[in-house]
This record gives C-alpha cells, sequence and structure tokens, in this order.
C-alpha cells in the first residue's frame, strides 16, 4: 500500500574525490589491450546534470551492444578484494580496468560488447548531490541506458550486469522501461531496503550501514545523502522507504538472476524476492551457497553470463532457451552441496513441516509438548537453543518460519535474533560461507522486534510472515504474545543423525570483530529477562521446507 506520507532528504558535504584517489576531470581516447577506452565521457541527465562515464569497446569493431555497470564505489578505482581475507576472487580472472563488483571490461570488449562504469550523480566528479537507491538515480539510469541505446557505436541493446549496488539498482531501472534496456543480471541485490539492509525485522542495523556511508561513498564535490540520520528518523515504513523501493511487478525484461543462501542479513532475501515478483517472461534463477566475489568472477559463471548476453542482447539463439527456470545449490557444509535444476521458485513440491519447541528438554519435534514450559534467559547475555536430530536424509530447501510465544519480564518490548546452525552426529557445529569472504557461517537468520509483530495480513504466507512495520505495539507487564518471525530462505541437507539447532538471543548470533564486514545491531531494546512459552497452550514451533 502506498503512503502520502512526505519527507525531507538530508544530506551531508561531500569529501573531496581526490581523498579518493579520484584524479581531475580529463576527457581522453586510449587504445590499450585491443581496446578503444573514452575516459570522463559527459552525459546530460534530463534536467541538465551531467554525469561522467568511461566507455570501453572493442577497437575498429562497429556497433556492439552495450553492458552498463552503475555503481557508487568509483570508476577510476580497479577491483581490489585483498582487504577481505579468504575473498576467494582469482586475479587471473580479473584485469585491471574492472570495478567493484563489475563486469570487466577486457572480457567482454573480447567477446563483442561495450562496458560503461558510471560515476552517479554526485559521486566522485559527476555533477549534483547524491542519493541512493532513489527515484532519482532509477530516472537517471533510464536517461544513461538511453544514452548508451542510441550512439554511434551502438547497437541499440543494453545490458546491465553487477553485484550488490549494482544489482540493486537494476531493479528500479528496469521498472522505468527504458527503451533499450533488453536484458538486466541481477547478481545479489536488495529489493527492499527497509527489511533487508536498514531494520532487521525492525532492529535498526548499525554496524554495515554506518561503514558503507562513511568509507564506500562520501566522495563528491557536492553533497551525499546522509543515509544514517535518514535511517535514525524514519524507524518505520514510510514514505521515504517507499521512495527506496521497486515496483518489481513493472519489471518485463528478461532477467538472469543469481542469488545465494550465504548473504544471510544482505541480499539472500531481497534478490529471490525479485525474482519471485518480477513479470519476465524471460527469467532464470541461479542460487548459490558460495562466496559471491568469487562465484561473480568465476570463468564458468562469466561464460554463462555471456550465453545470456549473447541470447538477447544480440540475438543468438543458443542453451539458454533450454535452460531450467531455476538451479538451486542445496548446502552439506562450507563448500560441500549439490546443484540441482528445478521449475520454480519456491518450490511447488514442498511439504511444509512443524517442529515443536520443548522448552523443557531443549529440542524439537514432530509433536506439541504435551506440558507447558517455559525457557528464560538475561534479555542482553543469554540464550535458548533448541535441537531436532534428523531419523532420515532430510532436505530442507526454502522459507522458514519460527512461530514463538514470548514475554518480556523487566521489559516492555524484546529484540529477538534467530541462527539456524547445523550440527554433525557428534554435535559439532558444520559451518558454511556467510557474507562476502566469511568461512563460518548458519544455516539461516531471522530477527524480529516484537513491538513490530503486526503482519500485513495480505503478503503473508503460511511459510513467510510479512511485517507491516507501520506502528509499535509495546508489550504490557505479564502479556504473552504470539509472534511469527521470517527465517530467510536457504537449502541445506542433513543426513541420518545430523542436527538442526535454532538459537534465540538478545544479541548477533554471528558476531565479528571491528574490520571485518558483516551485518550488526548494537542498539537494542533489551532488559530484564526473555521468557519463552512452549507446549501445551503455547504451540511454540519451526515451520521447516522439506523436499520429499
Amino acid at each position: 500500500m502506498a503512503t502520502t506520507e512526505t519527507f525531507e532528504t538530508k544530506f551531508l558535504p561531500g569529501l573531496p574525490p581526490a581523498e579518493g584517489g579520484c584524479p581531475p576531470l580529463l576527457r581522453r581516447t586510449v587504445q590499450a589491450d585491443g581496446m578503444e577506452i573514452d575516459y570522463d565521457v559527459p552525459v546530460a541527465m534530463r534536467d541538465g546534470i551531467e554525469i561522467y562515464v568511461d566507455v570501453f569497446r572493442p577497437e575498429a569493431s562497429g556497433e556492439v551492444p552495450v553492458i552498463v555497470a552503475w555503481g557508487p564505489y568509483g570508476k577510476h578505482v580497479p577491483v581490489k578484494y585483498d582487504i577481505f581475507p579468504n575473498h576467494g576472487v582469482d586475479p587471473a580472472w580479473v584485469s585491471k580496468y574492472a570495478g567493484f563488483e563489475a563486469p570487466d571490461p577486457l572480457y567482454w570488449t573480447r567477446n563483442g560488447y561495450a562496458v560503461i562504469n558510471v560515476d552517479p550523480r554526485g559521486m566522485w566528479n559527476s555533477q549534483g548531490d547524491a542519493t541512493f537507491y532513489s527515484a532519482q538515480e532509477a530516472l537517471d539510469v533510464y536517461d544513461l541506458i538511453e544514452w548508451a541505446g542510441t550512439q554511434s557505436w551502438s547497437t541499440g541493446k543494453v545490458g546491465m550486469s553487477g553485484v550488490s549496488y549494482l544489482a540493486i539498482v537494476q531493479w528500479r531501472a528496469a521498472a522505468e522501461h527504458p527503451p533499450h534496456l533488453a536484458a538486466i543480471n541481477p547478481w545479489e541485490g536488495v529489493s527492499d531496503r527497509y527489511r533487508e539492509m536498514a531494520y532487521h525485522g525492525g532492529i535498526p542495523e548499525n554496524r554495515f550501514g554506518p561503514m558503507w556511508r562513511s568509507r564506500r561513498v562520501p566522495y563528491s564535490h557536492q553533497r551525499v545523502e546522509d543515509t544514517v540520520t535518514m535511517y535514525a528518523e524514519h524507524p518505520l515504513w514510510d514514505a521515504y522507504w517507499e521512495s527506496k523501493t521497486p515496483d518489481l511487478s513493472q519489471v518485463e525484461v528478461p532477467a538472469f538472476v543469481v542469488a545465494s543462501w550465504s548473504d544471510q542479513g544482505l541480499h539472500t532475501r531481497g534478490t529471490l524476492e525479485g525474482f519471485k515478483r518480477i513479470a519476465s517472461r524471460h527469467k532464470w534463477l541461479l542460487v548459490h551457497g558460495r562466496k559471491k566475489w568469487q562465484f561473480y568472477y568465476q570463468p564458468e559463471n562469466v561464460e554463462r553470463l555471456r550465453l545470456f548476453f549473447d541470447r538477447f542482447l544480440k540475438g543468438i539463439e543458443n542453451e539458454v532457451d533450454r535452460w531450467p527456470e531455476v538451479r538451486t545449490e542445496v548446502r552439506e557444509r562450507f563448500y560441500v552441496g549439490k546443484t540441482r535444476d528445478e521449475e520454480e521458485w519456491p518450490l511447488a513440491r514442498t511439504l511444509y513441516e512443524e517442529l515443536h519447541l520443548d522448552g523443557a528438554s531443549a529440542s524439537m519435534g514432530p509433536l506439541t509438548a504435551g506440558n507447558e514450559s517455559a525457557v528464560t534467559y538475561p534479555a542482553a547475555t543469554g540464550r535458548a537453543r533448541f535441537t531436532y536430530r534428523f531419523n532420515t536424509a532430510t532436505e530442507l530447501v526454502g522459507h522458514m518460519k519460527l512461530r514463538l510465544w514470548v514475554e518480556a519480564d523487566g521489559a516492555d518490548d524484546m529484540d529477538l535474533f534467530i541462527g539456524l546452525q547445523k550440527l554433525d552426529e557428534a554435535g559439532d557445529l558444520l559451518p558454511f560461507s556467510f557474507l562476502n569472504a566469511l568461512e563460518d557461517g548458519p544455516v539461516a537468520l531471522g530477527w524480529l522486534r516484537v513491538s513490530h509483530r503486526e503482519l500485513d495480513e495480505a503478503r503473508s504466507t503460511p511459510q513467510q510472515p510479512w511485517h507491516a512495520h507501520r506502528r509499535e505495539q509495546m508489550l504490557k507487564p505479564g502479556e504473552i504474545v504470539p509472534v511469527e518471525i521470517e527465517i530467510w530462505p536457504s537449502g541445506t541437507r542433513f543426513e541420518k543423525g545430523e542436527q538442526l539447532r535454532v538459537i534465540v538471543q538478545g544479541t548477533d548470533v554471528q558476531q565479528y570483530p571491528p574490520g571485518v564486514v558483516s551485518m550488526g545491531h548494537s542498539v537494542t531494546r533489551n532488559a530484564g529477562t526473555h521468557v519463552i512459552h512452549t507446549g501445551g497452550r503455547y504451540d511454540s514451533h519451526l515451520l521447516v521446507p522439506v523436499i520429499p
């Protein structure tokens, strides 16, 4: 439901681009490595503001299709992942021309494409004020696509590719229907900024967001949107968040969507929601459980993407028309799993089964505990655990939901952090790939601020609660309430004897020291004691997606 409220965007003065290593504007053409490279080309937006782009084309090639890489991290900055330990990207896979999380121009020009790297409005040397994921940015991407599609060296077919921010803008741009946009490749990018990045379950995320604002996008000759202040001033769903959200139902161009189970708390949910809700007649989904930068640049995946763009930017009939609509990896442990072809997402043959929590035994099982019991823990430091041992090999692929009956003793609200883990027969943890480069991740995560428990009934399903986040409902002393917590999608295989553990606590389940890129939520409403009620009247359970 759209809102009619208005908001004022807050800005901060940009840091001098030179501090970020950006050279002054110098329009020039260079021939190198079989490419003709036009640096610092001005492109006028509809309001007269100029942004600057670098254009890479095959030398003496005539007309070619175009791939746009739209991101805020600086078109002058070559791809460097070495500051992230264990990132997994082989330096031989990318050239010095590749931008951060962007397609490598050297590869694509050698295969008959042009690549455009962009400094968006207000970023680096481009004119104007910078806003992020905004309606203005969507129009700017539209204008650049139309510019690219009408150049003398262009065939008129334009595609988009890239990871994270470079994926997110694709949802916005495609929903605007630029005539020359022929295909998109959103490779792990959120589609709901509020629920997937800024407020997990209504709990403010205050680690990744401030780092991103202060270290990744501060460089501008003008002003930059103060996302930290804007997020803090908009703790509930309102017009500000509406303005950041694409209308996915308007996306109709062919789409090759890549998601991962490993981006819990960042891109997993939004990428899968994007695939589900776009209206494209030609769309494919690939879901992996690996490190996302490594997966994007792996040669076999670059070749797969080339086939997609050959099909829709060059009109070459190839195997893409025979691709399964969905391919998913079912993980067993870190970098061990099998990929399977499917016909749809979510999987139609899924059987949803309830694993009921028993506080007395700290276990889960298919039968409701007959006796009521309660688990308590200090809200700020404790946790509750519930474990289920599989008596036969089982695959869980899709959405999960945790239903809890909860009480806050000594507070009027609760922040609940949920972690799902896989244990071997002996009870030892089996880790998975997590976020960009970590190797000790969970099966899946979930969050909920209990005052945000109200559901949007029209959008909720039995397996995926959709919280409205439009008002807060504080708890009264002694009040016991049911809550439905969305667990982000995952795909995991459990052998006979292996175990699934659910952790419920008042702090982040995955915690890392400073300097490690991860999500964090240090400002909570937790005080006193959390109480989880199970058994009898209290049908606390985990709903799991069993694949026959």
